[in-house]
């Protein structure tokens, strides 16, 4: 095997990705400028090489697969773009963001620009681990680079020729799952705000005992990744809005986010994240949060 992959960027998916790239024989580079320590160290666990600049991970790369919060989609296609045009190499470009399929065709003219190949992807599950594999699904009239990675610890599915496609496969989905866990937690909220939460609960375990064991499992741990689910809730609310839906489903799920994201447990990683937190830990302290008391 000698395939030649950058991952942009070290986070916890694309440094697991890459983990599980390199145990199947690739070589994988990845940008360590401005990353902090943390980000450093899961490149260096997952053997990934480390370089100084987007210039060097183009001319060392066959293909980039850019996995990174939404926000930062479009302004590393435009320096990915600058970089190809500077060095003359011209690598296939994954846009694996959480992007809307409006947003996936922007990028796809940004690194068109930059005459380089281009697929459209979409991240579905979590970070690759041993006895899992999340699925890419992806599309664009030339997919085989990245199908060419099904089995190297990663799933790949194609979902047609279109830009957009794949961007929009994971936009739906996340909106089920992530819009979900939002839900769960806004109801939490409010029922603590009125001194209702311990009949809620029970009638909860009594109902719709899945639904509240899916809350205990993932509510406590939402602060952790909250800032950067912020921008994957607008990507999916353009999608539904580009689509003829009401956007404001998961408008409001952004606005949950940024509220769990001033919580003193936004400070965790998922490396360092505490496992032992009840949710009747989580719930009171998200309810603090709220700066309008809950009217009667």
């Amino acid at each position: 095997m000698d395939k030649r992959i950058g991952i942009i960027s070290p986070g916890v998916m694309g440094a697991a990705v890459g983990r599980v790239l390199v145990e199947n024989g690739c070589h994988v580079v990845t940008c360590l400028a401005g990353r902090s320590e943390i980000s450093r160290e899961r490149a260096e666990k997952a053997g990934m090489v480390g370089l100084a600049d987007i210039d060097a991970v183009v001319a060392a790369s066959d293909m980039i697969l850019a996995i990174l919060p939404p926000a930062d989609a479009i302004p590393l296609a435009r320096m990915v773009a600058a970089a190809m045009d500077l060095t003359h190499f011209s690598p296939v470009y994954v846009d694996c963001n959480a992007v809307s399929p409006t947003t996936a065709r922007e990028i796809a003219r940004i690194i068109g620009g930059a005459k380089a190949p281009f697929i459209d992807a979409g991240i579905i599950g979590g970070p690759p681990e041993d006895g899992y594999a999340p699925t890419f699904y992806c599309s664009g009239q030339e997919t085989g680079p990245l199908m060419a990675l099904d089995g190297m610890g990663i799933q790949v599915r194609d979902a047609g020729p279109e830009i957009g496609a794949a961007s929009g496969v994971k936009m739906c989905y996340a909106a089920i799952t992530k819009g979900t866990m939002t839900l769960h937690t806004a109801a939490l909220i409010a029922a603590e705000r009125m001194g209702l939460r311990d009949v809620l609960w029970r009638e909860l375990e009594a109902s719709q005992g899945k639904v509240a064991e899916k809350m205990t499992e993932t509510v406590p741990f939402l602060p952790a990744d909250s800032a950067r689910w912020v921008g994957e809730m607008e990507e999916i609310a353009a999608t539904f809005g580009d689509a003829g839906l009401p956007s404001g489903f998961h408008e409001a799920a952004g606005d949950l986010f940024r509220l769990l994201a001033m919580s003193h447990f936004a400070g965790e990683t998922r490396e360092t994240m505490n496992h032992d937190r009840t949710l009747d830990e989580a719930i009171r302290a998200y309810a603090e949060l709220v700066d309008t008391p809950a009217e009667g």
